[in-house]
């Protein structure tokens, strides 16, 4: 049976990233954090902006455009997934501090974004 369980030492997803105190558990912090910053680094529509998809001559600005956007989109399911199996740890404080990370970051980036 699975569950969660408060321990000061625990192994990170690989076994050398052995954490014994709480300065080690910080980079469950780290990516929830600036989650939100990386989901607005580049609009999401490409299709809204007619500009970028006149055809011949802007070709290449949408294509490196569409690269990035990929690039990071990757790096954001990469690192989640990372996140994803830091909490499958089971420890109780990891999995606390990517709730509090996620929690951090929204609320610093949310009134950047223009929305709120």
């Amino acid at each position: 049976m699975m569950t969660f369980y408060f321990s000061d030492t625990v192994v990170l997803l690989f076994d050398f990233w052995s954490v014994h105190s709480p300065t080690g558990r910080l980079p469950a912090l780290g990516y929830p954090s600036i989650h939100p910053s990386l989901s607005a680094a580049l609009p999401t529509s490409l299709l809204s902006q007619p500009s970028l998809m006149a055809f011949p001559l802007s070709l290449p600005r949408w294509f490196w455009f569409h690269v990035a956007q990929t690039l990071f989109h990757v790096l954001q399911v990469v690192l989640g997934y990372m996140v994803m199996l830091a909490v499958m740890s089971y420890n109780a404080w990891i999995f606390l501090g990517a709730i509090a990370g996620s929690t951090l970051g929204y609320f610093m980036v949310y009134p950047l974004l223009g929305r709120g």
